[in-house]
């Protein structure tokens, strides 16, 4: 019976469960199944798969998507140059392997939401410094889009929210939320910029999908921006996911 399944450590509100299911009924696989498996720690990990011998595939969310390095024996190009992991393939032989999906599924979605043709010498900020924002900086390479990682506290190299003055942000037409800032049910939180800056020449992305529309893209459309939500972004890094276990 192939078994997939999702590793972390509070998993109650799982997108990929309810996903994959429903990918599994649509496509008519009544064999396949997908579970959540809550480790208090990886060390739990080699246990879990001598218990589950029919996995064929793993998602990893926080915060483990560091933390199981150790175990894989080997890792994608992909998940190298973000430094986090999110997918982990089985080989026939036993091999464990590391691959990173939300870079591909962050730059895919994001192509789909810049005018045809992008932004000529468009700039952006990435609003948080943790392991989402490390994808996102990989897909705005790979696009030529320049940027600047900003965090409550000075990052070597990085702005701090002090630093993002009316004029700073009008200079950088696309803006990333990468924070947990406005996720249900804290849905009133928002990153501290100024909103009042900003035009109808600005993008703003955020990486949360519940709720479908947050305080921060509430504020930015308010002023005449653009706006999105993560939602497609967590779709195509599933699809991504799909593909690498059926390769």
């Amino acid at each position: 019976m192939p078994e997939f399944g999702l590793l972390g450590r509070s998993l109650r509100h799982s997108f990929s469960q309810t996903y994959f299911s429903q990918k599994f009924d649509n496509l008519g696989l009544t064999d396949h199944h997908y579970e959540l498996f809550e480790l208090a720690s990886m060390d739990e990990l080699p246990a879990l798969l001598t218990q589950h011998p029919g996995l064929k595939g793993l998602n990893v969310t926080i915060p483990y998507k560091e933390q199981v390095w150790p175990f894989l024996h080997e890792v994608a190009p992909s998940a190298a140059r973000v430094g986090a992991i999110n997918v982990i393939e089985f080989r026939e032989d036993g091999q464990l392997i590391g691959h990173n999906t939300d870079y591909l599924g962050f730059r895919d979605s994001l192509r789909t939401f810049l005018p045809k043709g992008g932004l000529p010498d468009a700039r952006a900020l990435i609003l948080g410094s943790g392991g989402a924002s490390k994808a996102v900086e990989v897909a705005l390479r790979e696009l030529g889009i320049g940027y600047w990682v900003v965090s409550r506290n000075p990052l070597g190299s990085g702005l701090t929210y002090q630093d993002l003055t009316p004029h700073l942000l009008q200079e950088h037409q696309l803006i990333i939320n990468t924070t947990p800032l406005g996720t249900a049910p804290n849905i009133e939180e928002c990153p501290p910029i100024s909103y009042e800056a900003l035009t109808p020449q600005h993008y703003l992305y955020d990486l949360i999908y519940n709720p479908a529309e947050t305080e921060f893209m509430k504020r930015g459309a308010a002023a005449g921006a653009q706006t999105k939500n993560g939602f497609e972004m967590l779709c195509l890094q599933a699809e991504a996911a799909w593909k690498i276990w059926n390769q």
